[in-house]
């Protein structure tokens, strides 16, 4: 078999993978996304493993240990990417990651600003009290 299928079929997953997180808004959407490039490169690691051990005739097979490393690192990383996007669902109600953006900034985009008082000035507030 030759390099090029499993290289242009991963740059092909890579490329899709890419496409979902800059294009997608919803969290769970961009999480899924960012394992389809994770396999994408696995793929590439066995591809040229199986490729430099028929070349080189050596059994080290270091590309699939990269591999077996690089899937349970993305295990973790999904299982605590979902706890953390359960977690912001929860609490806010949504996973868009725009509305996210907005409240991490600290404001709401129609909430009335604190630092001037709701009704008149502050002499106008103590002539009302006297």
């Amino acid at each position: 078999m030759h390099l090029a299928y499993p290289a242009v079929l991963s740059a092909l997953l890579f490329c899709t993978g890419l496409y979902g997180v800059l294009a997608r808004r919803n969290a769970i959407l961009v999480l899924m996304s960012v394992e389809l490039m994770l396999n994408a490169v696995n793929l590439n690691l066995v591809a040229f493993d199986v490729w430099l051990s028929r070349a080189a005739e050596e059994t080290l097979h270091s590309g699939q240990a990269l591999t077996l490393f690089t899937i349970a690192i993305a295990a973790a990383e999904i299982g605590i990417g979902l706890a953390i996007v359960l977690a912001v669902h929860r609490n806010h109600g949504t996973s868009d990651i725009d509305k996210l953006r907005d409240t991490a900034e600290g404001h709401e985009p129609d909430a009335p600003d604190t630092d001037t008082p709701a009704t008149g000035t502050a002499t106008e507030k103590a002539e009302a009290t006297a």
